[in-house]
């Protein structure tokens, strides 16, 4: 019996070292894998390189078909119903310095939260947060220029690291200065969307804080929960704004020697 024991605590302790059985605070097991924030990446850079392909340019890659029938461009999402805009925006970027900021942004912020949140919560934060971020450039800026970039995933992945820093009482001066530079950024700089970057940021804290004060007794279907409400209240926001917008017609028209998707 005593040689069995010793034999079980060995066990344990090996499968512990390995990673197995451990859970860190969102109740992930414990990875060091950053597969889909490597995976999100090359996503982006593959995309962004097909569009300077298809637009024979590299500063001008908003030609490309892919990039007018993708961007988040208000009227055709609301009154045309072309719904896939809301996610596929967050692949596309203006030119090689807002691919470049981008990747740099998720690299450094994504591979320590898919590393605490697990692959699956980590995927459920980035495209949420996108969602959001699409819903408040629909609902509150309508006027707006076609809208595109990962931006607005990356401030909901600021969020999570705001709600994280609260609940596990964390040094918050990192993320003060991160908020900081951010907020000179989305308000200095002209053309840049404040609605798709504050609506990222609130929705990601929001996921984050449905991740983290889930009940501890079946922690994993309280938080399917939690996420689900969040997500039903954007798309009914969106769906309640989509009525309210009424129909549209859009089409390709040659605008100045260039094929431009608008609506009218």
């Amino acid at each position: 019996m005593h040689a069995g024991g010793q034999q079980q605590r060995r066990q344990h302790r090996d499968h512990q070292e390995a990673g197995f059985g451990q859970r860190t605070v969102f109740g992930a097991r414990l990875s060091q894998s950053v597969l889909v924030t490597q995976v999100i990446l090359a996503v982006n850079v593959l995309v962004f390189l097909f569009t300077v392909f298809q637009a024979g340019s590299l500063n001008d890659n908003d030609a490309a078909a892919l990039f007018q029938h993708g961007s988040l461009y208000p009227a055709a999402t609301l009154g045309n119903d072309e719904w896939w805009r809301v996610l596929t925006n967050g692949f596309l970027h203006y030119g090689p310095i807002h691919i470049a900021v981008n990747s740099f942004s998720l690299w450094m912020m994504g591979r320590a939260l898919e590393q605490v949140c697990g692959r699956g919560r980590y995927l459920a934060l980035y495209f949420i947060s996108m969602l959001g971020a699409s819903a408040a450039v629909l609902i509150f800026d309508q006027s707006s220029p076609p809208t595109v970039g990962a931006s607005g995933a990356l401030f909901g992945l600021m969020g999570a690291y705001a709600v994280l820093v609260l609940k596990l009482r964390l040094n918050p001066t990192g993320l003060i200065i991160t908020l900081a530079l951010n907020a000179f950024i989305t308000f200095g700089i002209p053309g840049i969307s404040i609605w798709a970057h504050v609506g990222g940021l609130v929705t990601g804290a929001l996921v984050t804080a449905a991740l983290l004060y889930a009940p501890e007794a079946d922690q994993a279907r309280w938080q399917a929960i939690g996420l689900g409400i969040i997500v039903l209240a954007i798309v009914g926001l969106l769906a309640y704004q989509a009525v309210q917008f009424g129909t549209v017609t859009c089409g390709v028209i040659p605008f100045r020697g260039v094929p431009t998707y608008a609506c009218g």
